[in-house]
């Protein structure tokens, strides 16, 4: 990988946190920031099992943005749930998130890892000046095997 520009500084009253949320926490963000609801059980194995966890708390310690990272810890690295809390937002927090994650993957992989991300509009300009690019040909797909 290229080298990257200086970390951004986290903004004053916040406390960068390489751990998960707690079950609740992860559940409650990510339908606050809009992403799809899940249920507790979809959530734990989540929160227990992901590569990394890298999280936002106020000073107060509630929960103000998260993103993690599922992975092999070799190769292949995917980045999922960033998220931040709308009375949390445009004040970099999860641009802090996605620095740290992508630096812990720096320090643990070997060269070149292969790091993916599934892009939604609001998170496209953040992921656009961190070096993302678009997978063409490849095609983002899920399966909707019900």
């Amino acid at each position: 990988m290229s080298s990257s520009p200086r970390p951004t500084a986290l903004a004053a009253g916040y406390l960068l946190v390489p751990e998960p949320p707690s079950v609740d926490e992860y559940v409650a963000l990510r339908a606050a920031a809009g992403l799809s609801a899940i249920s507790p059980a979809q959530a734990a194995p989540a929160v227990r099992t992901s590569w990394a966890w890298t999280v936002v708390r106020t000073e107060a310690g509630s929960l103000a943005a998260m993103g993690r990272v599922i992975g092999d810890g070799g190769w292949y690295f995917h980045i999922a749930d960033m998220a931040t809390q709308p009375a949390h937002q445009r004040r970099g927090l999860g641009r802090c998130v996605l620095e740290d994650l992508l630096g812990r993957i720096r320090a643990a992989a070997p060269p070149d890892p292969y790091i993916t991300l599934m892009a939604d509009p609001p998170g496209r300009r953040l992921y656009d000046a961190l070096g993302f690019v678009d997978a063409a040909p490849t095609l983002g797909m899920r399966w909707d095997g019900r």
